[in-house]
């Protein structure tokens, strides 16, 4: 800033504050993934089970045809709404049916 009012940078001038850069506000931190939470979510996970679309995801993954995983994946978007979560909610239940046939 040049501190005069007609030029390119123009406008007053200022120190900037050194004590908030801004990746470390706190609207950067809405939205993360906290431990307490993530426990909660597993715990009531684990207790309730899988919703109906999730199970019918889960036999179409089982089967091991891409088709089949690719009907899962338009299933998920279908329920979810976006294309991101259904990818996130396949490979979810994807490591799920992994586990599964590991305990076998």
């Amino acid at each position: 800033r040049t501190g005069i009012s007609a030029v390119f940078n123009k406008g007053h001038q200022v120190t900037k504050p050194e004590s908030h850069p801004r990746n470390n506000r706190p609207v950067h931190k809405k939205g993360r993934l906290h431990k307490r939470v993530k426990l909660v979510r597993e715990v009531i996970k684990e207790i309730s089970g899988l919703a109906p679309y999730e199970k019918a995801m889960v036999e179409m993954i089982k089967t091991g045809v891409p088709a089949r995983e690719k009907k899962a994946l338009k299933l998920a978007k279908k329920r979810l709404g976006s294309h991101k979560r259904s990818h996130a909610k396949r490979n979810e239940l994807i490591n799920f049916v992994q586990a599964q046939r590991k305990r076998q």
